[in-house]
């Protein structure tokens, strides 16, 4: 069986987060995100029935049963390519460079650590975006400052709701809640899985939240009715988010500790867990709170729920502070990987590590 030290699946995470931030996403053309998408639009065609299409216990089982097996289809195909790539590069380095337990192989063993590093780094940056998100969130911010509507157009790419009705508080709402739900969707969830799975589990994850953003709604949207075609995938992102989403919700809560002249009495980790189970869905809510309560903000979707309701209004200034937020968390992020990675490595030699690597890679 595969195994991938902790160290090493660290280090990668570390690499990748900094790719990131250099590079930001690769072309569509090769990005799996996308590729992942494609097959869910069109098997989504299939298992969701078009609006107007009758509506009986028949077709509804067919429905579920159809998104059911084109999920579970999708993700048996991406957990196997994730784990081929991952064992073909892991493996084949390890052969190209003769790798063995002499200590006279010191240098090459020394090497395919390094390459095995960057290479997983470079396969794990796909499967997360902080780069990209903090981008558009800012991207509505400064539309924002130039008109209500520009601003209103700029968020209509991030959300699902009618953003036309909203006004300049509620567009930066939606926005803060965007971030903060997405942080964990597209960084803490992915890479939490990838710490304990591999690529594997990580891409599995990013295939259930993609399939959920396509399939897990109620009601009609594209002129098809997800209702029954589109629970299965929203059951199955709500199992692996619930985990992550509560951790996201602890790294922000740690984050907002450091900036004292600002710390709102009421954030507390009891007032998160409250306010988070106010939203309908059993994880949004808790990055959604962490965010609202840090930044002492009131966040609301009309007719649904209110987190912090006696928080501010949100003015301008406040995706500022959210995204000041979330930044304060990608570097203690970066900063913890790289002590713990550091402090691994430095109490054991390098080549006592990747000497292990041959012999307990495959076991």
């Amino acid at each position: 069986m595969l195994f991938l030290p902790v160290w090493l699946l660290l280090s990668a995470v570390l690499l990748a987060l900094l790719l990131d931030r250099l590079l930001g996403e690769p072309p569509a053309a090769i990005h799996p995100v996308v590729g992942m998408g494609k097959y869910l639009n069109c098997c989504g065609q299939y298992a969701a029935p078009a609006a107007g299409s009758a509506d009986t216990g028949s077709t509804r089982l067919r429905s579920l049963l159809l998104g059911a097996g084109f999920w579970l289809c999708g993700a048996g195909l991406v957990i196997a390519l994730a784990f081929v790539i991952q064992s073909l590069l892991i493996f084949g380095l390890l052969q190209l460079l003769a790798i063995t337990s002499t200590p006279a192989m010191g240098a090459g063993l020394v090497l395919a650590m390094v390459l095995i590093v960057l290479f997983l780094a470079l396969l794990l940056k796909p499967l997360f975006a902080w780069r990209m998100l903090a981008d558009e969130v800012a991207a509505v911010d400064t539309a924002l400052a130039q008109s209500l509507a520009a601003g209103q157009q700029r968020l209509a790419y991030l959300v699902s709701r009618d953003t036309s009705v909203l006004h300049a508080s509620q567009v930066r709402e939606a926005a803060i809640e965007t971030l903060a739900e997405n942080f964990n969707d597209s960084v803490i969830a992915p890479l939490f899985w990838f710490c304990l799975g591999g690529l594997p589990a990580a891409a599995l994850y990013r295939y259930a939240n993609t399939a959920d953003a396509s399939w897990g709604y109620k009601g009609l949207r594209h002129g098809r009715d997800w209702t029954y075609a589109g629970r299965f995938a929203a059951r199955a992102d709500d199992v692996l988010s619930w985990l992550p989403a509560r951790l996201t919700a602890l790294i922000i809560f740690i984050a907002s500790q450091a900036d004292l002249a600002a710390k709102n009495p009421k954030n507390t980790l009891k007032n998160i867990g409250s306010n988070a189970v106010l939203t309908p869905s059993p994880n949004s809510g808790w990055p959604m709170a962490a965010a609202a309560l840090a930044l002492d903000l009131r966040l609301c979707k009309p007719g649904v729920y209110a987190l912090n309701p006696d928080g501010q209004n949100c003015g301008a200034g406040s995706i500022a502070a959210a995204l000041n937020l979330l930044q304060r968390c990608w570097c203690g992020l970066v900063l913890a990987l790289g002590l713990v990675s550091a402090t691994y490595i430095l109490q054991n030699s390098p080549l006592s590590l990747t000497m292990h690597i041959g012999e307990r890679i495959w076991s």
